[in-house]
């Protein structure tokens, strides 16, 4: 694995410089090339969430100085979504991993599909309460484990969706992401261990390397063609995974 070393480093960047960017996609983005690369589901899940401990902390810490959190809406989201997050790491570490790989793929392809129509389409606020905040973050928290990433587009897609602000829906949802991916990573060192440590520092070490020039991105390039390319990707390789576990044996 070490010998890959400098692949995983250039995955993590990859998908560092898109998150920072767009402020969404580096666990969906990270876990389609590792599946594609042919890392179990789990590990690959574990592997990403176990990086994106420093990248999530880092980033809610810096929406936190900037005056873009609130604190209820953080917890409204963090404690359900620990409780998903921890249910669905679990569920993930006992599922044969060629057994769950075709619906993962089918999941992160949908989570693609997602991206993109959030570049296409401009949601219509829809004001109201947020009385399904929890129950957002319940989901929210144990499809981003099982599918190794999905905490940003569906619960941020959402909450914009609904009428939220923005500003406060990001930095919240950043925030509260840390403590889901902590919960998450947790779970997964108790039940299967964190053992492909080249994954994880790689790509601890690209999305460290990649921070300063994403907050270049996201100033000079707009956000929309970004979301539209990294959709795509993730659609294209999410389906060859779809298309490879489904089909018959010859």
């Amino acid at each position: 694995m070490w010998d890959d070393f400098v692949l995983f480093a250039a995955i993590g960047f990859a998908a560092q410089l898109v998150d920072g960017a767009i402020g969404m996609a580096y666990g969906v983005s990270a876990t389609t090339v590792l599946l594609s690369l042919g890392i179990a589901p789990a590990i690959a899940s574990a592997s990403v969430h176990a990086a994106e401990v420093f990248t999530t902390g880092a980033s809610g810490l810096a929406h936190w100085h900037a005056g873009n959190v609130q604190p209820a809406l953080v917890r409204n989201l963090a404690i359900p979504g620990m409780l998903g997050g921890a249910g669905g790491a679990w569920l993930l570490s006992e599922l044969p991993g060629d057994t769950i790989r075709p619906f993962i793929s089918l999941y992160l392809l949908v989570m693609g599909v997602m991206i993109l129509g959030k570049a296409l389409v401009r949601p219509r606020a829809a004001p109201g309460r947020l009385d399904y905040v929890r129950p957002l973050g319940l989901v929210g928290g144990f499809l981003d484990a099982i599918g190794g990433g999905g905490w940003g587009p569906l619960v941020v897609s959402t909450l914009i969706g609904r009428g939220a602000t923005p500003r406060f829906v990001i930095g919240s949802v950043n925030l509260a992401e840390f403590f889901v991916t902590t919960t998450i990573a947790t779970t997964f060192l108790i039940t299967i261990g964190l053992e492909l440590w080249p994954i994880i520092v790689g790509l601890v070490i690209g999305g460290v390397v990649a921070a300063p020039f994403a907050a270049q991105v996201a100033r000079r390039l707009p956000g929309r063609p970004l979301m539209i390319l990294v959709g795509t990707v993730v659609i294209l390789l999410s389906l060859r995974g779809v298309i490879q576990g489904f089909a018959p044996e010859a």
